[in-house]
């Protein structure tokens, strides 16, 4: 814990909580679905972090750590819903979670770590800052036509 702040895996009991994070997230419809939740938290291999400001969920992330085949079946790590509550922003929460999921991600052994932001939300920079580079890959998205 650091001036308050303390990161750690999120578990089903912190389901309200992250829902009301991923409702400011999300563009679509709102998160309401605990089981949802949950089934994510407990997914072998995945792992949502949280940021808490005196004992608060004020941000948080989802890292994935991926089987492989190459790079001698080292895994790869993918990190998803990068979310800061929006009366926390611009406090190096963010950059502190962050900086956190990709130090799991090595201890894992994790060859690369990879993200997409989407272009409504202009990350781009915060993610630069932390490290990531959009040198080497293209993201591409297809979605449902009735999503």
């Amino acid at each position: 814990m650091t001036n308050g702040l303390d990161i750690k895996p999120l578990s089903g009991a912190d389901a309200e909580d992250a829902l009301a994070l991923y409702n400011e997230l999300t563009f679509g419809p709102a998160s309401q679905d605990h089981a949802a939740f949950n089934a994510v938290v407990t997914h072998p291999g995945t792992t949502i972090y949280g940021a808490f400001d005196h004992g608060a969920l004020v941000a948080m992330l989802t890292l994935h750590l991926l089987p492989n085949v190459t790079w001698g079946a080292r895994p790869y790590a993918l990190i998803e819903n990068v979310i800061t509550a929006a009366t926390h922003r611009r406090r190096g929460i963010g950059r502190q979670l962050m900086q956190h999921a990709i130090a799991q991600a090595w201890v894992a052994d994790a060859f690369k770590i990879m993200l997409m932001t989407g272009k409504k939300r202009a990350a781009t920079g915060f993610y630069k800052a932390v490290g990531f580079s959009p040198e080497d890959k293209t993201a591409m998205v297809i979605r449902r036509p009735d999503a």
